[in-house]
């Protein structure tokens, strides 16, 4: 039997348990209230910051020497596309209401993917007039990643993230198409071209296609992931092949002038691994770091011939910066803020 004493202490214990319980469900939901006021008020002032902000018309910059890019400060346009003139990129911006996670522009249109997030995300690739608006919906097949159009914008390539593959040696899947922007009309999966490596047919079960790049309409540069190692491929649409030409390359770039392709490097293993830019001259076969030193994981665009472009985190906000480097001689610097997935498109 319980001594009277014990069990009014354990009483006491009890209700002391339930009062701190109580307050701390009570700081809890004050903690909550208020953090969401705050954020509603964050929202509130972005856009309102937005609202005052000056404004561009999107055909005017669209006329001129300009760059095309993913809009990423808050407020109602973030996530859309918008526009700069190319001789003030950090200035007021210009924005066309479309929504994308990726989007790439040249002079003929543009190539969108996006993400509708809801009980269920769906994803969809939208192919862009001239005036960035759009012409013709495209299927893809997961979430965005990398997309290119060729010069003329016939050609449009998109690599989503993709479940369902068990690609253990590069930690992701992917899928990347070529399709033609006037009819629709679909190239079929890189996955399932010819691969030829070291002068013989390649086969293996795990290979793995992204970030596109055209030299033509017919002619491309990709990275094939494989066996833990990452290759340059070029290839051909119409013939449905891919050549291998060296390691270590991922998420190519052809220059303006067509003599030199930017990608990433890996360096490090495992948790040390990092990215370094490099620059590949494609005559000599010499590479050579840019001045970046940071590790940022995107695929470049060019400036010009000697300076390109790249999307930069800002830490955990969510937020990306377009940074632009020189090849060489000189340190890269903040070119748009809050901004992402440059193009440049010269009318």
């Amino acid at each position: 039997m319980s001594e009277p004493g014990a069990l009014r202490l354990g009483r006491g214990r009890v209700v002391a348990f339930t009062v701190v319980a109580v307050l701390v469900i009570a700081g809890a939901g004050t903690y909550v209230l208020r953090e969401a006021r705050r954020s509603d008020a964050g929202l509130a002032a972005a856009a309102a910051s937005e609202s005052a902000a000056p404004k561009l018309d999107a055909a005017t910059v669209l006329r001129q020497p300009h760059l095309v890019f993913r809009n990423t400060a808050l407020g109602p346009s973030n996530g859309k596309i918008a526009v700069v003139p190319l001789s003030s990129p950090g200035g007021p911006r210009a924005t066309v209401e479309v929504p994308c996670e990726r989007v790439y522009a040249v002079t003929g249109g543009g190539f969108c993917l996006a993400a509708h997030r809801g009980v269920v995300t769906t994803y969809q690739g939208t192919l862009l007039g001239p005036d960035l608006r759009p012409v013709r919906d495209t299927r893809i097949v997961g979430g965005p990643s990398r997309a290119r159009l060729s010069a003329d914008a016939k050609r449009a390539a998109s690599t989503v993230f993709v479940a369902g593959h068990s690609y253990l040696d590069v930690g992701f899947s992917t899928v990347t198409e070529i399709v033609d922007t006037t009819t629709g009309k679909g190239f079929g999966n890189l996955e399932t071209y010819r691969i030829v490596k070291d002068g013989r047919d390649y086969h293996s079960q795990d290979v793995n296609f992204w970030g596109v790049t055209f030299a033509s309409d017919d002619v491309f540069y990709a990275t094939l992931g494989t066996r833990g190692t990452t290759y340059l491929v070029r290839g051909s649409v119409s013939g449905k092949q891919v050549t291998v030409l060296r390691d270590n390359v991922e998420c190519p770039s052809l220059s303006p002038d067509g003599k030199r392709i930017a990608f990433k490097k890996a360096t490090g293993v495992s948790a040390a691994r990092k990215w370094r830019f490099t620059v590949l001259d494609l005559a000599s076969g010499v590479e050579t770091p840019l001045p970046e030193t940071r590790s940022v994981d995107d695929q470049i665009d060019w400036m010009d011939d000697t300076h390109v472009l790249y999307g930069v985190p800002r830490g955990e906000s969510g937020r990306t910066d377009i940074w632009m480097s020189p090849l060489a001689g000189g340190a890269p610097a903040l070119l748009v803020p809050d901004a992402d997935s440059p193009s440049v498109v010269r009318p």
